[in-house]
């Protein structure tokens, strides 16, 4: 999928581009969709054109079970459980400035659990990258969450599921990186589309009516949210975790909210704020030094 002529430097900014948009995404297919039941046929959607393209380029598949089971393993945490966790709190009251703050810890937590997980050294320099960028986050979303007000009351559950999608993300790089670190990533994708799935469409039918109307809007989402996100971003942080280390990898998600901010200014008239500004130079000092060396 992003071989030999795919740039060190090119890959992370790319994905942060590209991750950041599903802010926008999210925004559009509510419209006309149930927030899990989009996800069901957007992985649906995902697995047929990979394993076409896997079929197409004769890409080898994994020889072992436990080849398989890992990748939809890897899946279910990176996709199934983080992705419609995220959707379904947000779609039950969690203000996108406080699910912002929430994901944004996950570089903290994975260069906490770094050590042990991945056997990667975490140095006082990188350790202050890290503290620095979730300080910038905090920056770019303070005024939303100033306007929220107290939305965020009586929300426990919602929140709570929020920050299992965050930790679920965070295992499944650590993962990823342990278990699936070989393997052609057109095929392991494939394979991670049919765990999270698999996870997936029961909790979709027990929980929603699985409201899915195919119009302009739904359809244009759906389009990019297969061939942007659940393809493209989700191979470019594939081909990240395995070129590096997982803290790396993972600190480029301080990027991904303020990058989101200037796309909701650009497509929705949104405010930016002078703080925000400063938040995203801040957020990006931090992710310059977690990456030095």
């Amino acid at each position: 999928m992003f071989r030999g002529s795919l740039s060190a430097a090119l890959a992370p900014v790319s994905f942060v581009m590209i991750w950041s948009t599903g802010w926008v995404a999210g925004r559009y297919a509510v419209i006309d969709a149930d927030p899990l039941t989009f996800l069901v046929v957007r992985f649906a959607a995902a697995l047929m054109i990979l394993t076409a393209l896997a079929l197409a380029i004769r890409a080898p598949w994994p020889s072992s079970r436990a080849a398989v089971g890992h990748a939809m393993a890897s899946g279910v945490l990176l996709h199934g459980v983080y992705l419609g966790g995220v959707w379904w709190a947000i779609g039950h009251g969690v203000p996108a400035g406080l699910s912002a703050v929430i994901a944004a810890s996950q570089p903290l937590m994975t260069a906490a659990l770094a050590p042990w997980l991945a056997g990667e050294r975490i140095g006082p320099k990188r350790m202050t990258g890290f503290a620095i960028g979730f300080l910038g986050i905090a920056l770019v979303v303070a005024p939303k969450l100033a306007a929220a007000g107290g939305a965020a009351d009586g929300i426990a559950l919602p929140i709570a599921v929020n920050v299992a999608a965050m930790l679920a993300v965070t295992l499944g790089t650590f993962y990823q990186k342990r278990f699936v670190a070989s393997g052609h990533l057109v095929s392991v994708a494939a394979l991670q589309y049919v765990g999270a799935a698999a996870v997936l469409l029961p909790v979709a039918a027990a929980i929603e009516p699985m409201r899915f109307h195919l119009t302009p809007t739904s359809g244009l989402t759906l389009a990019w949210s297969v061939i942007g996100l659940s393809i493209g971003a989700i191979g470019l942080l594939l081909h990240l975790i395995r070129r590096g280390e997982v803290s790396r990898a993972a600190s480029l998600i301080y990027l991904v909210p303020p990058a989101a901010v200037l796309q909701a200014w650009l497509l929705f008239g949104e405010t930016l704020s002078p703080v925000q500004i400063v938040g995203m130079a801040v957020a990006a000092v931090g992710v310059a030094l977690a990456n030095r060396g």
